[in-house]
């Protein structure tokens, strides 16, 4: 049989629901933001002066700042120059597996790796940044130019700064980062497709000049995208004295031995980052400390954070948002739409703790298939056979075509929140056209009869769908959907696409969970389909550009290279890798535009995922913090605890709570249990 036209299944896309952020940014220039010098003195909190250095247990502030440090100005500042004290309460759903970042572990997310890790670049606060001038904000690297042919980037790095136990920060971090866990296929990235080589380029190389400069050589001119891969959660270098005998190279270690060498239980891991863990509880509690060797500060030489102390309780991700909006929380990234209506109700009263502010439509969530038809993740019988109907054109747009979008937007939450997602990159975006977005609405007709042209009939009249007699042995068409049970909108959803595939003839059937193990089971390939919330690549598309498309044997989400490390693409693929490749080798902005255009047209024609709801999320934070940037969005190119720069966020003296657990107390030894 014949697949039916694509002019009698594609549809006009309707429009999203008329919905306005409640606040826009203030634009401005990165060197409006911050810059790099030495100033004629530096300040800390009175108690780390008396109790630390006075008594020879630290050494004087201005030591341990570098040479120059990051310098906040203070007229970028919505508040101006802060006070020091407090703590930012937050509670999180996620479970950390330990410290050791860069070998794979997850640290719980919710803001965790945020507060002590720190990248050569920085992306969250972009979303301020004008739009001409839109590129990475400097950080631990502070300066970089180009060669003449645009092949050659040296970078030069901060000079003198120390990681929190006093450890000089130097390119030899730097380099064990690459070499030895980026460059290490036997090293696993977290998140997936993050901290591969090809996130900055095929056959690209790093070498160290000396202590504080490095050179990367590409292999195209001027790959001005990479310096994005450069920031959070790509290249966040981990403290090397510290990892770095433990890793099988230097060590009898196995590698998961490494990954799992610094668990939570181990307190004090020396970071870059603004805030140490210093006190963990199962199932309870992480808090940390201030980094008494931080290496930013603002323009009246005040050493950051102003905040002493992060909590990050353990609990769920719904909890988050009723703590945030009852003032027992500070913090959240309202992001599950089923809290929507309850939410902004308990924060119109004027007497609510919390203040709640809704952005753009930058959370979105798809139907991902696994496109591996190469052995990744070993499937058995039924799995490839699954994989060869999701490499299926004609399969997938049944499927697309299955799911009304309209009511499992509606299942989430009422009122003009969610809107019809076709896939690919979301409206409203930059770079999103709608006249290149191909469409196929709901029609459970069409549907069936494409499934009807594959052959894939009940032949045993249980009402589900069977392979053909010489696939799978006839078995009935089983599909596992995996999704996160962290989240109550990741398993609605997955629920909601369970019930609209039945009608089709498919029996799906939920593997839900919880966030690590369904990490690890994405990573390695061990899922047939995924519901999932996509990441900044699908909002800013400047940002983890390479996860676009299979530019590489492990940057994709969901396709990435059997074992003997080759990619199975399909043309469409292969077309959408060349278009990927070109945005990442121009910085004509108008081509870009164009390539995207191509980019959206041949994503949605080929239903390469199949768009579910769209929707905004909202920042909920406590009325006593200061420094909130107007217009930050929760997601963009990163989340809001990035975002809304929390080392420079601080509490008015009069407002001050007493929440500190550990009061006038710095982080301990690495390893050493609790705070100095």
């Amino acid at each position: 049989m014949s697949a039916m036209p694509a002019q009698e299944m594609t549809g006009e896309l309707p429009d999203p629901p008329e919905f306005s952020a409640q606040s826009e940014p203030n634009f401005v220039s990165i060197s409006d933001i911050l810059e790099y010098k030495a100033l004629p003195e530096y300040n800390e909190p009175d108690w780390v002066t008396s109790k630390y250095v006075d008594a020879g247990a630290l050494p004087p502030v201005a030591e341990r700042l570098p040479k120059e440090p990051l310098v906040y100005k203070a007229a970028n500042m919505p508040d101006g120059i802060g006070v020091y004290g407090d703590t930012m309460r937050h509670v999180i759903g996620g479970r950390p597996e330990g410290w050791n970042y860069i070998g794979g572990q997850s640290q719980g997310w919710g803001g965790i790796d945020i507060g002590l890790s720190e990248c050569l670049t920085r992306t969250g606060p972009l979303f301020m940044v004008k739009a001409d001038e839109l590129e990475p904000m400097p950080n631990l690297a502070k300066s970089w130019e180009w060669s003449e042919d645009g092949k050659e980037l040296t970078m030069h790095l901060i000079e003198g700064a120390k990681w929190s136990d006093g450890d000089p920060f130097d390119s030899e971090d730097v380099m064990f980062y690459w070499e030895d866990n980026v460059q290490d296929p036997n090293v696993s990235a977290v998140p997936s497709g993050t901290g591969t080589p090809e996130r900055f380029g095929t056959g690209t190389k790093l070498e160290a000049i000396d202590a504080y400069t490095i050179k990367w050589t590409f292999e195209e001119s001027f790959p001005t995208q990479y310096l994005y891969a450069m920031a959070y959660d790509s290249f966040c270098p981990g403290p090397s004295h510290i990892l770095k005998p433990e890793h099988p190279k230097y060590s009898d270690n196995s590698y998961e031995q490494y990954k799992n060498a610094f668990p939570p239980e181990y307190l004090n891991i020396p970071v870059m980052g603004a805030w140490v863990p210093v006190e963990y509880r199962p199932d309870d509690i992480i808090v940390m400390r201030r980094n008494p060797y931080y290496w930013k500060v603002d323009e009246q030489g005040n050493q950051l954070p102003y905040l002493n102390e992060m909590h990050y309780r353990l609990s769920t991700w719904a909890d988050r948002d009723v703590q945030a909006v009852a003032g027992s929380g500070d913090f959240s990234n309202l992001e599950q739409a089923e809290s929507y209506v309850e939410a902004l109700r308990r924060s119109a009263d004027d007497s609510a703790p919390a203040r709640l502010q809704f952005g753009a439509r930058t959370i979105g969530y798809a139907l991902r298939m696994n496109m591996s038809g190469n052995g990744w993740g070993e499937p058995d019988a039924r799995e490839q056979a699954v994989r060869e109907l999701n490499r299926n054109l004609d399969f997938r747009k049944a499927v697309t075509m299955a799911v009304d979008r309209q009511r499992l937007g509606e299942s989430l939450v009422r009122g003009p929140f969610t809107a019809i997602y076709p896939g690919g990159l979301y409206a409203g975006t930059t770079y999103y056209d709608k006249d290149s977005t191909v469409y196929y609405p709901y029609n459970m007709d069409a549907a069936n009869e494409l499934l009807d042209g594959l052959g894939l009939m009940d032949t045993d009249g249980n009402g589900v769908r069977n392979f053909p007699a010489d696939t799978a042995g006839g078995a009935d068409v089983e599909i596992t959907l995996l999704a996160n049970t962290d989240y109550a909108t990741d398993t609605n959803l997955a629920e909601g696409v369970i019930a609209m595939m039945e009608p089709l003839g498919l029996r799906v059937i939920a593997n839900f969970q919880t966030g690590t193990a369904r990490d690890d089971m994405a990573q390695s390939g061990q899922f047939d389909w995924t519901v999932e919330r996509q990441g900044s690549e699908m909002v800013a598309v400047v940002q983890n550009t390479t996860m676009l498309a299979p530019t590489g044997p492990r940057t994709h989400p969901f396709h990435k290279a059997g074992s003997d490390g080759t990619l199975d693409l399909l043309p469409f693929e292969q077309e959408l890798t060349d278009i990927v490749n070109a945005f990442i080798s121009t910085s004509d902005n108008a081509e870009r535009a164009e390539l995207m255009k191509q980019y959206q047209q041949i994503f949605t024609e080929n239903v390469y995922s199949v768009g579910l709801t769209q929707y905004p999320g909202a920042l909920i934070i406590n009325k006593r913090f200061a420094n909130i940037p107007a217009g930050a969005p929760i997601f963009m190119f990163n989340w809001a605890e990035d975002n809304i720069i929390r080392e420079r966020v601080y509490v008015p003296e009069d407002q001050q709570g007493d929440y500190e657990l550990h009061p006038e107390t710095l982080p301990g030894a690495p390893g050493s249990d609790g705070p100095a």
